[in-house]
């Protein structure tokens, strides 16, 4: 099953828990840090557009990309109630196509890490590189590999609530470097029956040597390798790690 489809509906729901505000506070301080506080920004892997709405709060013009129709069909509902103009279009980030530049580009909540194969990622890192304005920027995250390897993978989660619940099957495998994980929630309906869903996704433990590589393959330059939400350098315990590469070659 394609990840994102019937977990679409529901996917809001079981995120309530994620600081969405703070993730874009620090993300726009990476982006001022930079000198980009307004202009046009490439939210890749959008989902259902929590964060791209939040950055076009902040004066950002807002376009966001996203592989499943479900998750933007949710992201347009909340932008026919609120307004924020923003423009989402159903892409690959494998080969997606603007109409334009954009200053600078983001990709939050591990986006990257559903990219398996290291042409693939490079492919994505050509065309953020391809669409950035000169000097433009593209700020990403990553889960780590030791957050696979150590706090995840093989490991059994699960939440009850009274509207839902779910039951998050993990299992890493070393070789591949990827971590699978089978969805299983539980959605109570109108005629409080409880619907039940299931999903199954892969994501990539990448190593950050090899990102960096790939970085300069495509043609851009690495700016920095964070700790998540500070301005330290990763740990052999992080989590999770923020990379910003910045556009070069383009005339300015």
């Amino acid at each position: 099953m394609d990840a994102y489809t019937s977990f679409a509906e529901v996917y809001d729901l079981f995120m309530d828990n994620v600081p969405y505000e703070e993730w874009c506070d620090y993300v726009c301080s990476l982006l001022g840090k930079e000198g980009i506080r307004d202009g046009l920004l490439l939210d890749l892997g959008c989902g259902t557009g929590s964060l791209t709405r939040l950055l076009a709060g902040k004066g950002y013009d807002c376009i966001g990309v996203d592989l499943s129709a479900d998750m933007l069909e949710i992201a347009a509902e909340k932008q026919a109630a609120d307004g924020t103009g923003i423009l989402y279009l159903q892409q690959d980030m494998r080969s997606f196509e603007l109409y334009g530049t954009v200053r600078a580009a983001v990709s939050i909540c591990d986006s990257m890490n559903y990219i398996l194969e290291e042409e693939d990622l490079l492919q994505v890192f050509r065309l953020v590189n391809n669409y950035l304005d000169p000097g433009g920027v593209f700020v990403f995250d990553l889960n780590t590999p030791y957050k696979y390897r150590e706090l995840l993978g093989d490991n059994v989660f699960a939440e009850s609530r009274e509207e839902g619940g779910f039951i998050w099957e993990n299992c890493f495998y070393e070789e591949e470097q990827v971590n699978e994980y089978d969805l299983t929630l539980f959605v109570r309906e109108k005629d409080n029956l409880y619907r039940r869903y299931r999903e199954t996704h892969l994501q990539r433990a990448w190593e950050p040597e090899t990102v960096k590589k790939l970085i300069r393959r495509a043609g851009m330059e690495l700016v920095a390798v964070y700790d998540a939400f500070t301005r330290n350098p990763p740990e052999p315990e992080s989590e999770r790690i923020y990379m910003i590469a910045r556009e070069k070659g383009k005339q300015r």
